[in-house]
Parts: structure tokens; C-alpha cells; sequence
């Protein structure tokens, strides 16, 4: 009985465990580094990290230090710099520690250079024309 209590406690525990912090994320990230450049696609897994992205553990923790505010768009009120930083458009969708992402990252102005930046070249990892 009491190796039988002890089965369920450690059950419980292990089911405790399987929070958000450790729930898949799988991204399809894409890349279009200039206007009628073919786009590169990248499939990216954390947790562990893997996927056919060539810096997959980088990216991971470049994504990881803002969470799913990295996603997050420019506030529609904010004053932004009108800096062009480049045609590079990238595309983020698929599931962050279970929540869905569907957003676009560009270098259209400064605001959205720095939203880019955040993230690196590792999760981009297309070099900038």
C-alpha cells in the first residue's frame, strides 16, 4: 500500500512538471531577404531544441530571454524612427510553449529594426544584404 501511495505521489510530481516552461514549441520561420528573393524556410523546435534550423539551441535562447513578447507587434501609437533598414521580411508562425504566433518582422523603420535585432541573426540567420 505504501509503495502504491508513493507510485501515485511521484505520478503527480511528474505530471506538475509538464508546465508551459517545458511544452513544445515548433516555429516555421521565414525568410525573405530582398524583393523577389527566393525565401528561406526554417523549421525550428524547442524544448529540446532541434528542427532543420542551423543554429537551433541560439535561437531558442535568443527567443527565450522575452518569451512570447517577442512576438509581440510595434503598438500602433508608437512614435517610431524612419530609419529603412533593409527589404528583409521575416514570418513567424506555429506554437510557443503552446501558444500560437503568427507574426511578420521587418526593418521598415526603427521600431521594427529593434524588434528584429532583439531576436538576432540566429533566429533570422539570413545575412543582411
Amino acid at each position: 500500500m505504501r509503495n502504491a501511495l508513493l507510485a501515485a505521489t511521484l505520478l503527480l510530481a511528474l505530471g506538475a512538471c509538464d508546465d508551459k516552461e517545458h511544452t513544445a514549441t515548433a516555429l516555421t520561420i521565414t525568410v525573405t531577404a530582398d524583393e523577389g528573393a527566393e525565401p528561406v524556410v526554417m523549421k525550428l523546435r524547442c524544448f529540446p531544441p532541434g528542427g532543420d534550423h542551423p543554429q537551433a539551441k541560439q535561437a531558442c535562447d535568443a527567443i527565450n530571454v522575452d518569451g512570447i513578447k517577442s512576438f509581440d507587434p510595434v503598438p500602433a501609437d508608437q512614435a517610431c524612427t524612419m530609419i529603412y533598414g533593409g527589404p528583409q521580411v521575416a514570418t513567424v508562425v506555429g506554437t510557443y510553449k503552446g501558444i500560437d504566433v503568427d507574426t511578420t518582422f521587418s526593418r521598415t523603420n526603427g521600431c521594427e529594426i529593434d524588434r528584429w535585432e532583439k531576436l538576432g541573426t540566429t533566429v533570422f540567420d539570413v545575412p543582411l544584404q
